[in-house]
């Protein structure tokens, strides 16, 4: 079977949910035997591979801009798709979802799949425009997809009640990681146990300033590390630096991949994730994978991944986090066996070998 992801901005993934989803599915299905492409944005990495363990590549332009970069490469991507013969088409994220029509016209025998990440038009990086036209993509996507997936429990209530369509949830998934010993991240002074993580990007919605606020009022010698990059978000980034500022202890890493990342989930005390909105967060569920003890907002995507095998704080209050963290600092033995528990739980519900057994099975279907 021919499969071809549209939508997100290419493998391996660099950052981002959707980038790693696709990559993780992809990469496991080309091993299943199907012969998988996915598109690529020209300039995500720094050279244009054509294949990827397994999965062809394809590479295409962009505008540049965070209003134009997806929507212009998906467009490109869909005139790509009305001269190659697929036999199934997978549509990634609301945004993408837009031009779905595209496809639909030019290629209507060909099924389409949708997977719902999440409802974008709540992140508070886009403006009223952006916001109105995620929305119209998300109508789009879910009026004219063959089958809707959505990645959380949350999202596959939703999509009945508003569009009276159904949907299949097939959540995501991470790998069960080995832990990686110390090596790299000495050039920031790190040891192992010895820090807090937060690993992601660096949008308001993710939090971090809660986090950043709450540790300032720890007396502790772990340091706080925050891992990734702005999206288009220059001044919150620099808000996030101005508030750590003075404050040794608090390392910015920038974007951190390959043994680097491992390191830093591996030899974390506590992984914090205190979003405000998530779809289902793939970084929460990697860190559980590498048996990492987890700490997070009590939103309902948050609460759905970690169940009982983690901690949680109340969303947005910088003093029940820092109440939290303190509590963290003082039973390393709970952190243990939360760490134990996530990792088992991730074995259990979210293990990307099923998951892509599961979306096969999809695919069969609407074929």
């Amino acid at each position: 079977m021919k499969i071809a992801f549209i939508g997100q901005k290419g493998i391996p993934a660099k950052t981002g949910g959707v980038e790693r989803y696709v990559e993780s599915l992809a990469v496991n299905l080309a091993a299943a035997g199907q012969e998988v492409f996915v598109y690529s944005r020209n300039g995500y990495l720094p050279e244009r591979l054509k294949e990827y363990k397994g999965v062809k590549i394809i590479n295409l332009p962009g505008l540049r801009g965070k209003h134009f970069e997806a929507i212009s490469h998906t467009f490109l991507a869909c005139l790509d798709l009305i001269f190659r013969r697929v036999d199934v088409i997978h549509f990634q994220s609301i945004g993408p979802a837009s031009l779905m029509w595209i496809v639909k016209l030019f290629k209507p025998k060909t099924p389409i799949v949708f997977t719902f990440h999440c409802q974008d038009y709540y992140h508070q990086k886009w403006g009223w425009f952006a916001r109105l036209y995620l929305r119209c993509g998300e109508r789009i996507g879910c009026a004219l997809a063959d089958r809707i997936i959505t990645i959380s429990k949350e999202l596959t209530e939703y999509v009945p009640r508003e569009f009276h369509k159904n949907s299949l949830y097939i959540p995501n998934g991470a790998a069960i990681m080995e832990k990686t010993p110390v090596r790299e991240i000495r050039r920031w002074g790190l040891e192992g146990n010895d820090y807090f993580v937060y690993i992601g990007r660096l949008v308001r919605h993710k939090g971090i300033q809660y986090l950043i606020d709450a540790y300032k009022r720890l007396q502790t010698d772990k340091k706080l590390v925050i891992v990734g990059d702005g999206a288009y978000t220059d001044d919150y980034v620099a808000e996030l630096h101005a508030s750590a500022a003075g404050h040794e202890n608090i390392i910015f890493t920038g974007n951190q991949t390959g043994r680097t990342l491992g390191e830093l989930y591996s030899n974390a005390y506590l992984f914090v994730q205190p979003s405000e909105s998530e779809g289902l967060s793939i970084s929460l569920l990697e860190a559980m994978g590498y048996q990492t003890a987890c700490l997070v907002s009590d939103i309902r995507a948050n609460l759905e991944a970690l169940g009982e095998a983690g901690f949680v704080f109340a969303n947005k209050n910088v003093d029940d986090l820092k109440i939290k963290l303190q509590a963290a600092l003082d039973s390393p033995e709970a952190v243990a066996a939360k760490a134990a528990d996530g990792r088992q739980r991730v074995k259990q519900e979210f293990n990307w070998e099923d998951i892509a057994k599961d979306v096969a099975r999809v695919y069969e279907e609407v074929k």
